[in-house]
């Protein structure tokens, strides 16, 4: 193997195993010998990670977390100022993905500093190619917010997101996630429930969400778990003047005013909005 050769300050980002040991890299294992630091969200699992694969690591090691991101930004920004190579890894898949590495990076860039990275494996892509849904547009949305305000703001906003969605949970809440996602997109909405990806018992569960929930509450998983829910689908209704005038009707009937019932039909049917008031007149007027 032809190794990459660099001279001066550099951070390099490392994509890390999720589970399985084997998906490092040769040239993972390479930088980790090289470098001058390496900062790790948890330098045990590093070590374990490095006896796997039978790796040296650098001299110096650093632990990178949550709780010590931003005190330890300035530490690595001024050995990376002092011409050191920094190598940033996290627990599995790439680093500020859902994961520490975003304020080193940004630190990297406003020093001028080059930054390089290690691809590697992502349970975001892995997860996506194993859901079985649409690949070709997607959004990752991370973790849900906890509070139920916020939550349900989020979901609100993301009801009619025509991309095939990418969340992170946690076994403790994917019940009540579920449950939320099924309210909120409708509880037919395909998706899949990813869990333990490359590990010993890696398994996916695919189906609509009311069934996703029915099959947590039956048998609850454990382990890291990567959500993929199918993206919105707008109903194929023929915009006829009678269909669109029921719709905003009932949208009045339903509390919003009027309005707003003309907008939402209006993106319901595929049509401009002036169509749907034409059609609200032409109804009353008949």
């Amino acid at each position: 193997m032809r190794e990459q050769t660099i001279s001066g300050p550099c951070l390099i980002l490392l994509g890390a195993p999720l589970g399985n040991p084997s998906d490092a890299s040769p040239r993972l294992a390479q930088v980790l010998r090289t470098v001058d630091v390496i900062a790790a969200e948890d330098t045990r699992r590093l070590r374990r990670l490095a006896d796997d694969i039978g790796a040296e690591l650098a001299p110096t090691i650093v632990s990178y977390f949550d709780g010590n991101e931003k005190q330890r930004t300035l530490q690595l920004r001024q050995r990376l100022a002092q011409g050191e190579t920094v190598a940033l890894i996290t627990d599995g898949g790439m680093p500020s993905v859902s994961d520490p590495g975003y304020r080193l990076v940004n630190a990297a860039i406003a020093d001028n500093v080059a930054i390089t990275c290690v691809p590697g494996p992502s349970a975001v892509t892995t997860a996506l190619a194993l859901s079985g849904l649409p690949c070709d547009r997607f959004c990752f949305e991370g973790f849900l917010p906890r509070k139920h305000g916020e939550r349900a703001t989020r979901l609100t906003q993301l009801s009619e997101e025509a991309r095939t969605m990418v969340f992170y949970e946690s076994p403790r809440r994917i019940s009540a996630t579920l449950g939320d996602l099924a309210s909120g997109f409708g509880s037919e909405r395909p998706a899949a429930l990813c869990r333990e990806l490359t590990k010993t018992y890696e398994d996916i569960r695919r189906g609509t969400l009311e069934e996703l929930v029915r099959s947590v509450d039956a048998v609850p998983p454990r382990g890291e778990i990567t959500l993929v829910v199918a993206g919105y689908e707008p109903e194929h209704v023929e915009a006829t003047t009678e269909a669109m005038a029921a719709a905003v009707a009932q949208l009045i009937d339903d509390g919003v005013d009027r309005k707003q019932a003309l907008s939402d039909t209006a993106k319901r049917f595929g049509v401009p909005k002036r169509e749907v008031y034409d059609a609200v007149v032409q109804h009353r007027d008949q």
